[in-house]
């Protein structure tokens, strides 16, 4: 125990110092928001990394995805690495930096609302991105509570209370900064972690080739693959089509959700985005591509602990239960990579939701006149409300992690990605067609989730975002354009260079 608590006091220490050194980076709006768009490709690519990769993942996802699909679930990482990372960077990252910085929008919704001249968008993009953006958070703190009481033996809201507030103190203290440092630090620890966790865990099973034998031997509770053996070490295991789904929303989500692409308006110029882009895919490849390899040998760990008083499977308790026969110092070590990940993401959220808020529907659309200092009090004030609203969902949770984090993605992403990728790159893209990608994105999921008529949220997740990125161009086609004078205008920002971080003319 004294060496589990060395670990976690260390760490509580090392991010509250670090959003106190930050504080003194967060004395305008731009600042507390964005860094002051100075923000390098290290601190960008793990600050990346690290909102996307939480507790969430690493006990939720890789815990029942790994239990159902075995070896393969290893695809959800490399598509991660491939999808949500690589490309997102070479698609997105320059572009989205290029133009938001040209409309000086410092939010998702903030672009939504100068790209398409739309303050209704605007305020419609704030009000999802923050409802949305609550059981996210929820299920963050659900997946971190859960390893916390395998490790320390507390209850569970000692930790969701705990967690909530050491990750606001150093928010409301540094803003996007204290977020960026915390973001790194946090993001070595747990590069250093899953590696040494892979190592202990398989180590245990007679290392990794024996323990792929035994994974082999059992056979298949799949409907279709049923009493098959070696399913569960096949290429694409026993479930192929949901294995897909859950690819396409864990890693296309990404280039849709507000906390992600607020990365790329923050950093400091282009070149940094072509360095960020191999940092960032690497640090995927390291750390999802590993977590969901542990999970998929979670089957090899089967005991009581995991099964319910109905014997069914928590899938939530699979990756607690391979870990709980480590040592000491390991287990502290897991606390640590799981905390990090999870404080680096709940960071993300907390100031993404806040601003949010404030910049897009109570200055833009209640009050025209606030000064810097209001709106940063506001700001502050709001992430506490929401830290708030989510520790009330995260303690009463209606539903296992994964199928949490996938209502929000499904709706924030089947919402978003298609309007925000179309309007980077397509001049044709409609108010209209914005409209019906919100209805599509939100209407998919919640409807799904009161009536079920897709089984898995993460299809319907999945499902949410392919329909928009179908609506948006057919309602393009169809619809009036906006006024050609003023696409033009918000276009002219690609026909600059950049030069020492700012952008000249481009000489014809």
């Amino acid at each position: 125990m004294v060496i589990k608590l060395l670990f976690l006091v260390s760490f509580f220490a090392i991010m509250i110092a670090v959003g106190i050194f930050a504080r003194k980076y967060a004395t305008n709006v731009g600042d507390f928001v964005l860094g002051g768009r100075t923000v390098g490709p290290w601190l960008t690519a793990f600050a990346y990394g690290t909102s996307y990769f939480s507790a969430v993942v690493f006990v939720g996802y890789a815990g029942q995805f790994g239990w159902r699909f075995g070896l393969s679930a290893t695809w959800i990482g490399i598509g991660n690495a491939i999808i949500g990372s690589l490309l997102a960077w070479v698609i997105l990252g320059r572009r989205t930096r290029i133009m938001t910085n040209h409309l000086k929008s410092s939010t998702m919704p903030d672009f939504f609302g100068s790209r398409y001249d739309s303050k209704a968008l605007k305020v419609a993009a704030s009000l999802i991105a923050f409802i949305f953006l609550v059981p996210y958070t929820s299920s963050v703190y659900n997946g971190l509570s859960r390893l916390f009481g395998m490790a320390f033996d507390i209850p569970y809201w000692v930790c969701v209370l705990t967690m909530a507030v050491l990750t606001g103190i150093y928010v409301i203290a540094g803003g996007y900064m204290a977020t960026a440092i915390n973001d790194f630090i946090q993001g070595i620890v747990m590069i250093i972690g899953i590696i040494a966790v892979i190592a202990a865990v398989l180590g245990r099973q007679g290392g990794l080739l024996l323990a792929v034998e035994k994974l082999a031997e059992l056979e298949s509770d799949f409907p279709a693959t049923i009493g098959q053996d070696g399913m569960f070490t096949s290429i694409f295991g026993p479930d192929p089509f949901n294995l897909i789904g859950v690819v396409i929303l864990t890693s296309l989500g990404t280039w849709g959700l507000p906390q992600m692409i607020h990365k790329f308006y923050a950093i400091k110029n282009e070149k940094s985005i072509k360095t960020g882009t191999v940092i960032s895919t690497v640090f995927a490849i390291v750390i999802a591509g590993g977590c969901y390899f542990l999970g998929g040998f979670g089957r090899l760990f089967d005991s009581p602990a995991i099964y319910n008083d109905q014997g069914r499977v928590m899938y939530d308790a699979i990756i607690p239960s391979m870990l709980s026969s480590l040592s000491d110092a390991m287990i502290g070590m897991v606390v640590v990579l799981v905390l990090s990940a999870s404080m680096s993401t709940l960071s993300a959220l907390v100031l993404t939701s806040s601003s949010t808020i404030t910049l897009d529907l109570i200055k833009g659309a209640l009050y025209k006149d606030l000064s810097e200092k209001k709106q940063i009090r506001i700001m502050r004030i709001l992430i506490l409300l929401f830290i708030m609203l989510s520790v009330i969902l995260a303690l009463n949770p209606p539903v296992f992690i994964a199928q949490l984090m996938g209502i929000s993605w499904g709706a924030l992403a089947g919402a978003f990605l298609a309007p925000f990728l179309y309007g980077i790159y397509w001049k044709g893209v409609t108010k209209t067609a914005v409209w019906t990608s919100f209805a599509t994105g939100v209407g998919i999921t919640t409807t799904n989730m009161i009536f079920g008529y897709i089984s898995s949220p993460i299809n319907a997740g999945a499902l949410a975002m392919v329909a928009g990125l179908i609506v948006v161009p057919v309602v393009s086609i169809l619809t009036p354009k906006m006024k050609k004078e003023k696409v033009e205008e918000i276009f002219e920002c690609y026909q600059k260079t950049e030069s020492k971080g700012s952008y000249i003319p481009v000489q014809e």
